[in-house]
């Protein structure tokens, strides 16, 4: 019964309707489906196929990770650290490149992106990140290298001539601070590619979870929409190493949300943060967030959607495996309902069939 009043709630709630003029303002007919490293919840996450199978699904953008080669190349990784989504830790060649190094406060141990050239990188295969989740996705281990960013803009146009439909690309620049203070900055490389591309705001969002990354980005003026990334716990790691106390939480208040307009057109919740989780991870009420987000000229998009029971509030779960399927088109009502603009998911035909 809770489950169904929230739906209901939910279903009076309308559902702005505006017809957009580019990626700023969300997509015609309903909610934008992004497939979260591609379609992450069927292929190996960033790979050539991942991303392919999320745009013949459905998917209305797809999302690169940046990080740095050490000839300073952006690579779509989702991490740095690239032992679970490649081969790299059974690569005899490269056993010495393991290390342990400090990325955002963490220490972090393995095999780092920014210690490899591209074509070292090139000789690596990705895998299946979560294979204990996904087993059936490791058939397809081995099969994928390392895609760079420029990769990913060139197979983006390929698939929008393919399907007749404009495919963005969704960049997100991962651990800036670090990467600016090892000399190897994601901001201007960014720049170039959107630049060189010729990427206008229909073709391109740029994410971050760090507000000075995106601020870099708009003292560009490349025209391209800008997308704040808010986590659950602490703050922004740039203004965590600069001092700045202001929290996650603070951001996400309506004085939080009229700064972010300021530089942003975006922002980018866990889904928790507008449906939180009661103590028995049974569904809570629906916070102000979205409305709030609105308010402030924002559009609003929460991450990350899966199918699976173990990232499903109970409420959604089927039988008791934790990576059995669970109600996840229950999931979309409730959240398409509620008046998101967009949807970051593993899994974009789901998304898409419950739009």
């Amino acid at each position: 019964m809770r489950r169904r009043s929230l739906l209901l709630a939910a279903a009076a709630t309308p559902v702005a309707a505006a017809v957009p003029a580019s990626a700023a303002e969300g997509r015609p007919g309903g909610p934008v489906v992004i497939g979260h490293r591609g379609a992450a919840g069927w292929r190996p996450e960033h790979t050539a196929a991942s991303y392919t199978y999320g745009v013949q699904t459905g998917a209305d953008w797809i999302e690169p990770d940046l990080v740095p080669t050490k000839d300073h190349v952006l690579v779509v990784r989702h991490e740095n650290e690239i032992s679970q989504t490649t081969d790299v830790s059974s690569r005899a060649e490269f056993a010495d490149r393991r290390t342990t190094k400090t990325v955002d406060g963490r220490s972090v141990t393995g095999w780092f992106t920014e210690d490899f050239t591209l074509a070292e990188l090139k000789t690596l295969r990705a895998v299946e990140r979560l294979p204990l989740v996904r087993n059936r996705n490791t058939v397809f281990d081995g099969r994928e290298q390392v895609l760079t960013f420029q990769e990913v803009v060139d197979l983006a146009r390929k698939l929008s001539r393919t399907y007749g439909r404009t495919i963005a690309v969704f960049p997100e620049t991962k651990h800036p601070t670090y990467f600016r203070s090892i000399g190897l900055p994601l901001e201007p490389k960014l720049a170039e590619a959107i630049r060189r591309n010729r990427l206008g705001p229909r073709e391109c969002v740029v994410q971050s979870f760090e507000p000075t990354s995106l601020k870099r980005i708009a003292a560009q003026r490349l025209g391209v929409p800008l997308w704040q990334a808010l986590g659950t716990t602490g703050g922004p790691y740039d203004l965590v190493s600069a001092g700045d106390p202001t929290t996650y939480k603070d951001m996400m208040t309506p004085a939080g949300l009229a700064r972010i307009a300021e530089y942003a057109d975006w922002i980018g919740p866990d889904k928790t943060s507008i449906v939180p989780l009661t103590s028995d991870g049974t569904l809570g009420s629906p916070t102000s967030l979205v409305p709030d987000a609105h308010a402030a000229g924002l559009r609003i998009g929460p991450y990350t959607f899966r199918a699976e029971n173990q990232f499903l509030a109970a409420d959604f779960r089927r039988g008791t495996g934790g990576g059995d399927f669970g109600d996840a088109f229950a999931e979309y009502a409730l959240y398409y309902g509620l008046g998101v603009d967009a949807v970051v998911t593993d899994f974009p035909d789901l998304a898409v069939i419950a739009r």
